[in-house]
């Protein structure tokens, strides 16, 4: 069967190769789930394996397959599957398995103490931009039908999903946190979802972006019942200004020294959200006394996430079924850029790097992904 691969380590290596077709008994005590690919996001993360920013081959093979935002349909099971994934379910799955930390042995991965990660499409695992996977049935979650459309947006927003629930989490120990203001930090596709995630909660809403208008991600905030602000027409301490204090603040933008603006900004009770992955030597002055001073005097909370736990994708798929009843049609607008075929694989590479009004590219695998489903 066809895949894009990669040859770690090696710049701009894309390309289409054949590999074999797997089989639902790859996986031992009947827990196997063989899944024909539909649909596969992408995102930064692909662009940045191509150019052997990091990523690395499985042990035995000189290539990697790329691709972690699955969406697919169960063709086949082991006899230990639950019944709630059968031939015909679509499902999603996730993308970091255990490796020697405890924290993956009590299913909590994303928490891993290890250095080395296994992530299916980035790092020593295959991933899924290919005809077919075969995965364990406890890293598969099934989709409704009424998702066809959308499910493929479900991997990064379990991003959001992990962010904002752990804040939650974080913020029993007030008993009675009740947060009515949420600040989301950059628009690009998880800054969107995570606005979404946000107003699903409740939360008032105040996307904070570089871009000015017209931008269609600023109409997408609106639709939500956001606002959306500029960073070319106010700082951040003006926007919260006018729009806070925040309660709950998530950054999306890729730009650290933001973080420090953030933190001066939060409210009393608050906790900002940390989910960027900065791999630069930036550096930036910041007022410590005051930021320190803030934190302390008003319990304030500042965390990094990175992945998702089983429980983000559950509430994941509660979220798009919601979205789907209260934003009718939101989340098909972020679904921008397709790409047919895995042939064309340069040109899912030159839509992450050109097209920059592009929220969601994404690869139509099968021969017809609609019609398939």
């Amino acid at each position: 069967m066809k895949a894009i691969a990669v040859h770690p380590g090696q710049p701009d290596s894309i390309h289409l190769r054949e590999i074999p077709e797997p089989h639902v008994t790859d996986i031992p005590d009947g827990r196997g789930v063989k899944v024909k690919v539909l649909r596969v996001g992408v995102d930064g993360t692909d662009k940045e394996i191509n150019a052997a920013e990091y990523g690395a081959a499985p042990p035995g093979d000189e290539y990697l397959v790329t691709g972690h935002e699955s969406f697919g349909k169960v063709v086949e099971v082991g006899p230990a599957v639950p019944s709630t994934i059968s031939p015909g379910t679509l499902v999603v799955a996730s993308v970091r398995r255990p490796g020697t930390s405890i924290y993956g042995k009590i299913g909590l991965q994303d928490f891993t103490t290890d250095d080395v990660y296994y992530e299916r499409g980035i790092n020593l695992l295959h991933g899924y931009l290919t005809e077919y996977y075969v995965e364990d049935h406890q890293y598969v979650f099934p989709l409704p039908a009424t998702l066809a459309d959308v499910g493929v947006l479900l991997e990064p927003t379990t991003v959001a999903e992990k962010g904002i629930n752990h804040a939650y989490e974080i913020q029993r120990r007030l008993k009675v946190w009740d947060p009515a203001r949420a600040c989301v930090l950059g628009s690009g596709t998880v800054g969107l979802l995570a606005a979404l995630v946000a107003r699903l909660r409740g939360l008032e809403l105040t996307v904070y972006s570089l871009p000015q208008r017209p931008y269609r991600n600023a109409d997408l905030i609106e639709e939500l019942g956001g606002t959306y602000v500029s960073s070319r027409d106010a700082t951040l301490a003006e926007a919260s200004a006018e729009y806070g204090p925040f309660d709950l603040m998530f950054d999306a933008t890729g730009f650290s020294p933001i973080v420090w603006e953030a933190a001066e900004v939060l409210g009393k009770n608050g906790v900002l959200v940390l989910a960027s992955i900065t791999g630069g030597n930036r550096t930036a002055e910041i007022n410590s006394d005051r930021i320190n001073q803030s934190f302390v005097l008003g319990n304030k909370v500042m965390v990094g996430t990175v992945n998702a736990a089983p429980a983000d994708f559950r509430s994941g798929v509660d979220d798009l079924i919601k979205a789907e009843a209260v934003f009718p049609g939101w989340l098909s607008k972020l679904l921008t850029t397709p790409v047919y075929g895995l042939e064309n694989y340069d040109e899912m590479i030159r839509r992450l790097t050109e097209d920059r009004d592009a929220i969601k590219v994404y690869v139509e695998v099968a021969s017809n992904g609609r019609n398939d489903i």
